[in-house]
């Protein structure tokens, strides 16, 4: 079977590690000719909305899919009407507008932090007015891993962050003091069925993340009921494939932050963390095979490698680390690699996190 990615990244290239093993075989468009996923298919290197690029793209294979949300959903809508595109375009074109994204989830019930629409300066100071400070203002477009933001304690900081991002639409949100950032990821198939992996604590580090941690946790109650949202959604947008969702836990209640309608970094954990990974997983889905099983084997913790790679070698001495590399030029801010630990308990799991720090100190990598 011939899989098609529009993009060619590190999501792309563990799809590929993932179906190889099944048969399948990877085609890319990307604009990078060093793109990471090219040793794992044949690429052609073309601009997202190339023509001819996804027109052959098509041609030549069963199914197409992308690796990441800023692919343009114009060009995924002209790739579905020559061949089959998983997921649905509608749902790439929901999450690339912050402000079309927070209406379509408030409509579906989502509880969310208070939020404004902001294009111009007066519209800021009205905004700021009824979402209160602080508050972050945001790109409604384009803005990733911490990109096309800022943060809003004073009203002083009004004007300066309106002119450093006012070139475009924006929309302020409202800071939430969450105990912590959770994500819920879910696989849904062509047929409806449905299912979700444990939930990830994530925390982030300058808007990037930095770790994930999962595990065989019960659901609570709280989660039942956002899970049975997300079902609602997936099954309205006749989705097919892994989404992830991000949500705030105050204490009191998830407030959904974004929806990445793809493959995502806090699920990197399910590679060695999961009876079956979201990166499977969602080739299963988006080709018409069964689903595989979504539950944890054990207590992982999933550590971003940003800007440089420590020591390899170093690392993988520690017991129950899984290394990866993506195969990219190092660079201020960049995801290079993760690492995942696996253990059988949280102890074990902390103490082996605890002793990759300290290691990683030792050695005068950046932590």
């Amino acid at each position: 079977m011939n899989i098609g990615i529009v993009g060619g990244g590190q999501l792309a290239r563990m799809l590929a590690l993932a179906g190889l093993p099944l048969g399948m075989r990877f085609h890319f468009v990307d604009p990078n000719p060093a793109c990471c996923a090219a040793p794992l298919g044949s690429l052609t290197v073309a601009d997202y909305d190339d023509e001819q690029a996804l027109g052959a793209l098509a041609e030549r294979c069963d199914v197409c899919t992308f690796d990441f949300e800023n692919v343009p959903a114009q060009a995924m809508e002209k790739l579905s009407a020559l061949g089959t595109v998983r997921p649905t375009p509608r749902a790439l074109l929901i999450s690339q507008d912050r402000l079309e994204e927070k209406n379509f989830f408030s409509g579906a019930g989502f509880s969310l932090p208070a939020y404004q629409a902001v294009d111009s300066l007066e519209d800021l100071r009205r905004a700021a007015e009824q979402v209160g400070l602080p508050a972050v203002l945001k790109t409604r477009r384009l803005g990733y891993d911490g990109k096309g933001q800022r943060v809003l304690r004073d009203v002083s900081d009004l004007e300066p962050a309106f002119e450093a991002l006012g070139s475009m639409p924006l929309i302020l949100e409202a800071f939430v003091a969450f105990r912590r950032e959770v994500s819920l990821l879910a696989v849904r198939d062509a047929e409806g069925h449905v299912r979700f992996w444990p939930w990830a604590e994530n925390v982030h580090q300058q808007g990037i993340l930095f770790t994930s941690r999962s595990g065989p946790f019960t659901a609570s109650r709280r989660e039942v009921h956002v899970r049975g949202l997300v079902r609602q959604v997936l099954d309205g947008l006749e989705y097919v494939g892994v989404a992830a969702f991000e949500f705030f836990d105050t204490g009191e209640q998830w407030l959904l932050n974004e929806m990445a309608p793809r493959v995502h970094n806090s699920g990197h954990w399910t590679i060695e963390g999961a009876v079956t990974s979201q990166f499977e997983n969602h080739l299963r889905a988006i080709t018409g095979l069964p689903l595989g099983d979504t539950r944890a084997v054990g207590y992982s913790l999933m550590r971003n490698w940003v800007g440089e790679l420590p020591d390899r070698d170093a690392c993988l001495a520690l017991p129950g680390l899984h290394w990866h590399d993506y195969d990219k030029t190092a660079r201020p801010g960049r995801k290079l690699g993760h690492a995942t630990l696996v253990a059988e308990d949280l102890e074990t799991l902390a103490a082996t996190a605890f002793q990759l720090e300290q290691q990683l100190r030792g050695k005068g990598f950046q932590v």
